[in-house]
């Protein structure tokens, strides 16, 4: 390996020496505070070394393909890293308990992120998703008190061990068939290997769909999301939301696309019918929700069958400019997707206690006159999930459409639309919820202080509404990447 390589895994070595730090400070003196700040450090000098490793794009090995698009995707995810290590600090400094070891773990988890994003073969994408998947366990089920979160550890360690197992079945199938196992290569003998061996094609790409679409959660795999979204710490289910579901997905695209899978009509019908499912029953399930943790898994589900749409667009794309135009959807909208559920979770976590009641609807009443910033940063996020204009949701929203209708995608477009339309009543109920006028002896409770978390609230809600009401200067970068 040569220097040039060693520049362009910058961000992944330094998220390394993060975690031996850690390990070396737990060893010499334990201390909560320092981990914090360490961990702290490690994500910021990572962020800077995404943007240096811009400079040195390039294959690293068969493993890793180091380009633009990928390290955006990875200045996002130690972005929202950041912001779950920012809200962690708070959830767990008052137990006054030894929590040192919750800091490695997301940093290992994270690097599994990084490593996910930018796999190129499938052995590097089967070892990011481990290890992010394998801290993420403990990371659920971390708090010593309650059931829940044992709870949702163990039901996302089995179904998940499961997936596992079933995604390396359908690789070791796939390359059986074709006999390599980069994604380039699988896409260059899939055509043969496919009219050679049809059926081990078919079930070893069934097999990896399915254990993909666990880690997404989309129909029918998504039945582990609502109980794992309520269970666990309110950080850590930030971080599943955004980073761990956005490595996974960034990771799919770049399988899809690399192998060029979206020849192939099997697959595409495959994936019209997960994504309209997902869009239909994400929707609908979210419609019987008062708990807001468990809308907001339900409401997961139904966002990334709109974003499968754009992939199965992908093959109905004939030119090169629509091949750009729904690779842009697939970024702007993860993008607008990611910093919107940072925004909803960073007031759920400034809300919520230990108290489950603290997360139902009926708790959300008059947060209007009782904290204004939080209501209006839960607003404003609530209304881009359901694409309301001068949001990021809406020109997210407006990018798929358009996508869909020039791949004439009429009826994934019409569930997309229904899909739509039913959640913006369940976003408005929590919205009318906070709006209701409560007793002047409540109403006087205002909160004047402004602490860390109001301060991240207002910057994720300025992103908010900044990318959806001038989404120029982004929709270039998107198109440069």
């Amino acid at each position: 390996m040569n220097l040039s390589e060693i520049m362009a895994l910058m961000p992944i070595l330094t998220l390394s020496l993060t975690a031996f730090v850690l390990m070396v400070q737990a060893s010499i003196k334990r201390d909560q505070n320092v981990a914090w700040w360490i961990t702290a450090a490690g994500f910021l000098l990572s962020i800077w070394a995404a943007g240096y490793a811009r400079q040195f794009n390039q294959s690293v090995t068969v493993l890793l393909e180091v380009d633009d698009w990928g390290l955006f995707f990875t200045t996002l995810i130690l972005f929202s890293s950041l912001v779950s290590l920012i809200l962690s600090r708070d959830t767990f400094a008052p137990e006054a308990e030894r929590k040192e070891e919750y800091y490695l773990l997301l940093v290992l988890s994270v690097l599994g992120a990084v490593v996910l994003v930018q796999s190129s073969h499938m052995v590097s994408l089967l070892l990011g998703m481990e290890l992010m998947g394998v801290a993420l366990y403990a990371m659920i089920g971390f708090p010593e008190k309650g059931e829940l979160p044992l709870e949702a550890a163990i039901k996302y360690l089995v179904l998940s061990a499961c997936a596992s197992a079933m995604l390396l079945f359908g690789f070791a199938l796939v390359y059986a068939a074709t006999g390599d196992l980069t994604y380039a290569g699988i896409g260059v003998v899939a055509g043969t290997a496919y009219a050679q061996e049809p059926l081990v094609m078919m079930a070893g790409s069934a097999m990896i769909l399915a254990g993909l679409g666990f880690k997404l959660s989309v129909v029918p795999f998504h039945m582990w999301t609502p109980d794992v979204y309520q269970g666990a710490p309110t950080p850590v289910t930030v971080f599943l939301a955004t980073v761990s579901k956005g490595a996974v997905f960034v990771a799919l695209s770049r399988f899809y696309l690399t192998a060029e899978l979206y020849q192939y009509s099997t697959l595409i019908f495959a994936l019209s019918i997960v994504a309209a499912a997902s869009m239909l029953f994400g929707n609908w399930l979210a419609l019987q929700q008062d708990n807001i943790k468990r809308l907001l898994a339900y409401s997961s589900i139904a966002h990334f069958g709109y974003l499968l749409l754009a992939l199965i667009a992908m093959s109905y794309a004939q030119t090169r400019v629509e091949s750009q135009l729904i690779s842009e959807s697939v970024t702007f909208y993860l993008t607008a997707y990611i910093l919107t559920t940072l925004a909803a979770f960073a007031v759920v976590a400034h809300l919520s206690d230990a108290d489950e009641d603290a997360l139902s609807i009926g708790a959300f009443e008059g947060l209007f006159w009782r904290q204004p910033l939080q209501a209006c940063g839960l607003s404003v996020a609530l209304l881009s999930f359901a694409g309301i204009p001068l949001t990021a949701g809406f020109i997210g929203k407006f990018y798929l459409i358009n996508v869909a209708i020039q791949g004439q995608l009429w009826m994934l477009m019409l569930t997309l639309i229904l899909g739509s339309a039913i959640g913006i009543y369940y976003y408005l109920r929590f919205i009318f919820a906070m709006s209701k006028t409560l007793p002047v002896s409540i109403n006087n409770r205002l909160s004047s202080k402004m602490g860390a978390q109001d301060v991240l609230i207002l910057l994720l809600l300025i992103l908010v509404i900044v990318l959806g009401s001038w989404p120029q200067p982004f929709i270039e970068f998107a198109g440069r990447l």
